[in-house]
């Protein structure tokens, strides 16, 4: 049971180490940007540009990193890194091309979401506005 866990606790781990270090540096840049293709330098600019982008993106980042690595609300933090995660395959696809980077992001993603599928059970039920019952006292 316990060697079960374990490829699960790595790769949540070591997603969560990404996303921590992708995000930090997105706060405070501590690490070379290699140089790239030029539509892939625009849009970088671009997000620059608004000021605000790439610092919110660092702390969602970082925060999600953080609840990956710590094993807390999982599924909560995929669910946040989703979005992000087809970014960074879109652009690691079509504007800096480097697919290492998009199986391993989007594998390890797609791998965490299968292992806790079981959390994601209510959020992918087919149903009508009458099956709830908010408001209803």
């Amino acid at each position: 049971m316990r060697m079960r866990l374990l490829p699960s606790t790595v790769v949540r781990v070591l997603l969560g180490a990404v996303f921590v270090m992708s995000g930090a540096n997105k706060i405070v840049p501590f690490l070379p940007m290699p140089p790239l293709p030029d539509a892939a330098f625009s849009f970088v600019v671009a997000l620059q540009a608004t000021g605000y982008f790439l610092p919110l993106l660092g702390l969602i980042e970082v925060a999600s990193g953080v609840l990956l690595i710590s094993g807390q609300f999982v599924p909560l933090a995929l669910i946040v890194l989703a979005p992000i995660v087809i970014n960074i395959a879109f652009y690691h696809a079509l504007l800096a091309p480097n697919l290492a980077t998009v199986v391993v992001v989007v594998g390890a993603e797609l791998f965490l979401a299968w292992r806790y599928r079981n959390a994601f059970e209510a959020l992918l039920q087919r149903r009508g506005p009458d099956a709830h019952s908010f408001g209803r006292g």
